[in-house]
């Protein structure tokens, strides 16, 4: 093969992808006896695989990625343009792109004040992480190092960021995992640790990060991460009362606040970040996903001017500066692709109807948990929803994940690619998840909802 390519020569593009390209998330025997899905184009809400079929998309790109949709010819452009000018120089130096997306970025974001370029949501969050065990050791002679993360929650995937994960299948066989990182229990009242309900439960799973903290000693506690809403863990929605208290606990404790805006940043959730939902002042805010939509690679991790100010002093000492880099933070597509999309989203009012077609996808949602009793629960927020299926609505028995895999089977065989929680969190990988782009129409919501009613009559009768 010499590497050029013949739009029409999808057998060698299947042979090229068998014989040398390693998929995330995929058991490769079974291409031993079937071939890969290649997804060819994507214009809109939908894509077309190598055997011409099209599929409207009701994840974004399959992992909570193109919030605008594919085929944005002014997104290319910008990044053309971009390129042809300056592809990239290290972020020791500054870039025209990565100047005005901060600029653009901050005036979303109330209270916080520095991008620290990255390139992706796992880099991010270990960027975070860093900064936290630097202020621990400018400050507190590197005790108060520990963070503290959620059950059910998902950071990333290297050894850091799974060290922070709620989901533990995620980290089975990769460990062992690195120390000072704390688990707390996870806030999803339909699954509620303690028999109580609203505001009460909330307050009550709130109580539950003070009292690890005072087990662990708050002198070593530096920060806590979480996701505003738990994305891959389930689509928890978080109840009332507990951001109230989760911030007041922080504040008392001096515990430095991380979101993790990775799924739910630029406009998923019907605002720019979910954080914004519920009053949250954070230290630290990370996200990659959405920030380019994924014409470019891209992530951030913001922070404070507080923090930043931290790393910022005269003192003699040479290593009191963050000392860090990432190769491809100074890539300048991705902040070229970020403008252009956060354009997109003002002049399309695409946050107005992320909540307007979210709470039609709720809608639609529940009245399908009316019609199918394998449906426990329907949660979500803007155009990021879940339901989650069990075998016994009484006592909340999941279903298996054999058989959330096969209602995502017949979805995509009927023409929509749907989400599905798999190898997880043990024993309830059981909710299949939605977050189709922010361009969805109500044809389109109809259309994932009546495909997901008749594949759970196809699975389960």
């Amino acid at each position: 093969m010499d590497g050029t390519f013949n739009e029409n020569d999808i057998s060698r593009i299947i042979e090229a992808d068998k014989a040398h390209v390693w998929h995330h998330l995929i058991q490769h025997k079974q291409f031993e006896t079937n071939d890969p899905r290649i997804i060819l184009e994507g214009k809109g809400m939908r894509v077309w695989d190598q055997n011409g079929k099209e599929y409207l998309d009701a994840v974004s790109g399959g992992v909570w990625t193109v919030n605008v949709g594919y085929g944005r010819e002014s997104i290319a452009k910008a990044v053309y343009d971009q390129l042809m000018k300056l592809c990239y120089f290290a972020q020791s130096a500054g870039s025209i792109p990565g100047s005005l997306f901060s600029e653009k970025l901050i005036s979303k974001m109330p209270g916080m004040s520095r991008v620290f370029y990255t390139n992706s949501g796992s880099e991010a969050n270990e960027k975070a992480f860093k900064m936290i065990r630097q202020i621990a050791h400018k400050k507190n002679g590197g005790k108060k190092h520990k963070i503290l993360y959620r059950d059910r929650d998902y950071h990333g995937g290297t050894l850091a960021t799974m060290s922070a994960g709620g989901q533990d299948e995620r980290a089975m066989q990769y460990g062992p995992m690195a120390p000072g990182f704390v688990r707390v229990p996870h806030c999803m009242e339909y699954r509620a640790q303690w028999d109580l309900s609203g505001e009460e439960y909330g307050q009550r799973a709130a109580d539950a990060i003070e009292e690890v903290i005072l087990a662990e000693g708050p002198d070593t506690v530096g920060g806590l991460c979480l996701e505003p809403v738990t994305a891959g863990g389930g689509v928890i929605t978080p109840p009332p009362g507990y951001w109230e208290r989760v911030q007041e606990i922080c504040k008392k404790y001096d515990i430095l606040l991380h979101i993790d805006e990775v799924v739910c940043g630029i406009g998923r959730t019907g605002t720019w970040f979910g954080y914004q939902h519920y009053g949250i002042k954070p230290d630290f805010v990370t996200m990659a996903k959405g920030v380019a939509s994924g014409y470019a690679a891209i992530a951030c991790c913001v922070t404070t001017e507080e923090v930043f100010n931290m790393f910022k002093d005269d003192a003699a000492d040479p290593m009191n500066y963050f000392r860090d880099i990432s190769t491809f933070g100074g890539c300048t597509a991705g902040p070229a692709a970020a403008l252009e999309n956060m354009r997109i989203i003002e002049d399309e009012n695409l946050l107005d109807n992320c909540n307007t077609m979210g709470a039609r996808m709720m809608d639609n949602l529940g009245a399908l948990m009316e019609k199918h009793k394998v449906i426990g629960d329907v949660r979500g927020k803007g155009l990021f929803c879940g339901a989650e299926l069990v075998a016994d609505r009484a006592s909340k028995e999941p279903v298996s994940e054999k058989q959330i895999a096969q209602v995502s089977a017949e979805c995509g065989a009927q023409g929509v690619i749907i989400g599905a929680s798999n190898r997880s969190v043990p024993g309830l990988n059981n909710v299949l998840c939605f977050s189709p782009a922010l361009i969805a129409t109500a044809d389109d919501i109809d259309q994932i909802t009546d495909t997901v009613d008749r594949a759970l009559t196809k699975v389960f009768g």
